[in-house]
């Protein structure tokens, strides 16, 4: 515990730091599409050429890219952005081209990378962020219980 507790900080550090910027946010979100979109041709094609150790490395690489998307900029869209640009590149891998070749066959390691890739980002932006929702917009005030039934 005091291994992640030193790599990643204690719960109560990572809600304290103080969110970006709103344009440093956007354009961070902007990276962070592109990165995804990187991330998962590197990975489609290392976790083919390195069998069970590649498939491990695709995923770490996927994993540390979503949790940075979400500790950069501090909302859950950032690895929701991350998640986009890789599932939608992969998509596009997993279609046959007119030669007849594969990007991503239907291999056991391919389908860990895809299941695994997946469920790592939707664990990433589930995980409680800075802002109380989604686009880093300050959570509302509680509403005060009033005495008297007076509004």
């Amino acid at each position: 515990m005091r291994l992640t507790h030193a790599l990643l900080g204690t719960r109560e550090q990572r809600m304290g730091e103080p969110l970006p910027p709103r344009g440093v946010r956007i354009a961070v979100y902007a990276v962070l599409f592109l990165l995804g979109a990187a991330v998962s041709v590197c990975g489609a094609f290392v976790q083919t050429l390195w069998g069970g150790f590649g498939v491990v490395l695709a995923l770490a690489g996927t994993a540390g890219l979503f949790y940075g998307g979400l500790r950069a900029t501090g909302t859950k869209l950032g690895a929701g952005c991350a998640l986009g640009g890789w599932f939608l590149v992969l998509a596009v891998l997993l279609a046959p081209r007119p030669e007849g070749d594969l990007v991503l066959s239907a291999t056991p390691s391919a389908y860990l990378y895809l299941f695994g890739g997946a469920v790592l980002g939707v664990v990433c932006a589930t995980l409680p962020t800075r802002s109380g929702f989604l686009f880093g917009v300050p959570a509302p005030e509680p509403r005060r219980a009033v005495k008297g039934g007076d509004r």
